[in-house]
């Protein structure tokens, strides 16, 4: 099937079975089945911001073993076989930075409930709480998790790897409005608590099966909104009529785009939540409730594609999903790629191929910017068999590297027309199942068995298994970001000439970009820095022209092109904007912000960088704080 030279390569890095076993997890999950839906149940409270439970799994194996689970900061305080007490399981000592393993002697079993008591630490890295002065509405307090990749087993015990799914029966008992990653029950937000105690327990059913990291709750002050004939949002009362504006316009028509491409929506409702500013992701494709950041939240509706991006996850990573993050590139590459295949049948293929450049300068950006120990981690088949922290790996490249990969299948397999069919087959292959590269690269070529010489031209060893940059780039339209190299270059080969600046520039130069084109335009002038007779920081005063200029930059209420914005005046040092930068970075949590702008304030400032985040830290989730911490060396 494969060529001479690919099938060396490939077996000589295919696994001894497949899907590939998943080295970020300390649990025994090959030894067992999950037979039936897994019931779970927690209990919030605000007061301790700790999260009590009990989780039940219904396991089989082909023989009696002892069970091993993943935990991390978690107090286990009862496990039971069937109903009947074990009292001799132990808690092993934390193996960084994967946790505690969970050790459950079983003698008797082969087919088998497993039921667990536990509570959540101060130390867990899953859960944020937060006091209701830092939430947006400051009516209430609120809790919000955030389970990838490898964080659940500080939530509840479980097999912490996406190799292993399960369908749930899900409750939550709190004082406060709750969501959970499964369908919930009509009756959720329409009864009020009936008790002395204020507590209402809310039910969720999730008949699909996930992995361990889609395990979602959220708690607080928290209403709703319809924003398509199958979705809503929920969001604080406050944000509500913003955030239905903001995605009712879109939501409907990317599903029935999507369910073009591939087949129909199996999740029953598609919801989006979104959370207050210290979530530290874009998006978070948690099954019927997509956890959203409020940077989404622009009034121009020209960042909702972030949501096409969760929505194309209901096919990609939550169907069909890596078996391990060594093969995260599955996820992200796919969820990518159908994205802007949904942006390109919606407003036209220019504008998936524009996408595609933003995401190719967004990737040069990230692998220049990694230390010489994280190059590692610019390879799109990832070697995590250290057990090194999967937090550490991840960054732009699963998400555009992979992506691009498949840009470049489809022009090599014959365009469009002739890749498409394959969409579907693949995820209908692997639906509900967990796979590695080697599964996909077999079933990509048994599908274009007469493509496969094609096939054979992909330089699949860069592609797949060497650091830096793809060999090819994918896209050919540049019709939409020509406008912004032309104005860039204007710049540059004004300030070369040392031609007059308010001469020669106007604010309507910018008028007409679309929050896109504005994104390019300001990462173009960034890259100016990489030529060898030009660097801003030797032009400060046309930087300073610019900036009064273009003032409206400093006044966007869109993050993308704020931060871009930031970036172009601190690279030429302009101190005007060192706190201007650190104090926006007091009002995101948004790690895609938040970790560049600290390591950009730290090259110019870092005295002024450790203060602000300082000054913050105790506002960013625990994730994020930790990532900021290790960027800063502190």
């Amino acid at each position: 099937m494969f060529g001479t030279k690919l099938k060396t390569l490939i077996e000589s890095k295919r696994p001894k079975v497949s899907p590939e076993i998943d080295p970020s997890t300390l649990s025994n999950y090959e030894n067992f089945t999950i037979t039936d839906a897994t019931s779970l149940e927690f209990n919030i409270d605000f007061d301790s911001q700790t999260v009590s439970g009990v989780v039940e799994y219904s396991l089989k194996s082909q023989e009696p073993s002892e069970i091993i689970l993943d935990t991390s900061f978690l107090v286990v305080s009862k496990v039971e076989i069937n109903g009947e007490d074990v009292p001799d399981f132990k808690v092993l000592p934390r193996k960084e930075p994967l946790g505690a393993p969970l050790v459950i002697p079983n003698k008797s079993f082969t087919e088998f409930k497993l039921k667990i008591e536990f509570s959540t630490t101060q130390d867990c890295t899953a859960i944020q709480f937060l006091n209701k002065e830092a939430t947006d509405g400051k009516m209430a307090p609120y809790l919000f998790s955030q389970c990838q990749p490898i964080h659940a087993r500080s939530m509840v015990p479980c097999f912490d790897t996406p190799a292993v799914k399960s369908t749930y029966k899900m409750k939550c008992t709190s004082p406060y409005p709750s969501l959970m990653s499964g369908r919930p029950d009509p009756k959720n937000f329409n009864e009020e608590a009936n008790d002395d105690t204020g507590l209402k327990t809310y039910y969720f059913d999730q008949p699909i099966p996930i992995p361990a990291y889609l395990i979602a709750l959220a708690s607080g002050d928290i209403t709703k909104a319809p924003i398509g004939p199958r979705s809503h949002v929920y969001c604080e009362p406050k944000n509500i009529d913003s955030c239905q504006y903001e995605f009712e316009n879109d939501m409907e028509s990317f599903l029935q785009t999507a369910e073009k491409l591939v087949f129909p929506y199996e999740w029953d409702q598609y919801d989006a939540l979104v959370l207050p500013s210290s979530f530290p992701y874009g998006g978070m494709e948690n099954p019927n409730v997509t956890f959203a950041t409020p940077t989404l939240i622009s009034g121009d509706r020209e960042n909702v594609d972030v949501i096409a991006h969760e929505l194309a996850h209901s096919w990609s990573g939550n169907l069909v999903t890596n078996c391990s993050w060594e093969h995260f590139w599955l996820n992200e590459g796919w969820t990518v790629y159908l994205e802007r295949r949904i942006q390109g049948n919606i407003h036209g293929e220019s504008t998936r191929h524009f996408s595609a450049i933003i995401g190719w300068n967004d990737l040069e950006n990230g692998i220049a910017a990694m230390g010489d120990s994280a190059k590692r981690y610019s390879t799109l088949v990832q070697d995590m068999k250290d057990r090194c922290d999967p937090d550490d790996a991840f960054s732009t490249v699963p998400y555009e590297k992979g992506s691009s990969l498949l840009f470049h299948i489809e022009q090599v397999v014959g365009g469009k027309a002739v890749f498409d069919p394959f969409i579907p087959h693949y995820f209908n292959t692997f639906k509900y199942k967990s796979l590695d590269t080697y599964q996909f690269l077999d079933t990509l070529y048994a599908f274009f068995k007469d493509q496969a010489s094609a096939l054979d031209t992909i330089d699949w060893e860069t592609w797949l298994y060497k650091p830096g940059m793809p060999p090819v780039k994918p896209f050919s339209d540049t019709s939409l970001a020509d406008q912004c190299y032309d104005l860039a270059d204007k710049w540059y080969s004004t300030i070369i000439a040392g031609e007059s600046i308010t001469a020669t520039f106007k604010a309507s130069d910018i008028a007409s970009f679309t929050s896109n084109q504005s994104v390019v335009f300001l990462d173009t002038l960034v890259a100016l820095n990489k030529r060898e007779d030009f660097y801003w920081k030797d032009h400060l005063s046309q930087l300073k022209e610019m900036s009064k200029i273009y003032e409206t930059y400093s006044e966007s209420k869109n993050a993308e092109v704020l931060f871009r914005w930031y970036v172009v005046q601190i690279t030429g040092e302009n101190k005007d904007f060192y706190d201007l930068l650190g104090e926006w970075l007091g009002t995101v949590g948004r790690m895609k912000y938040v970790r560049p702008g600290f390591t950009l304030l730290n090259q110019v400032d870092r005295e002024r960088a450790v203060k602000y985040f300082h000054e913050f830290e105790s506002g960013y989730h625990p994730i994020c704080r930790a990532m900021v911490k290790k960027d800063l060396n502190l």
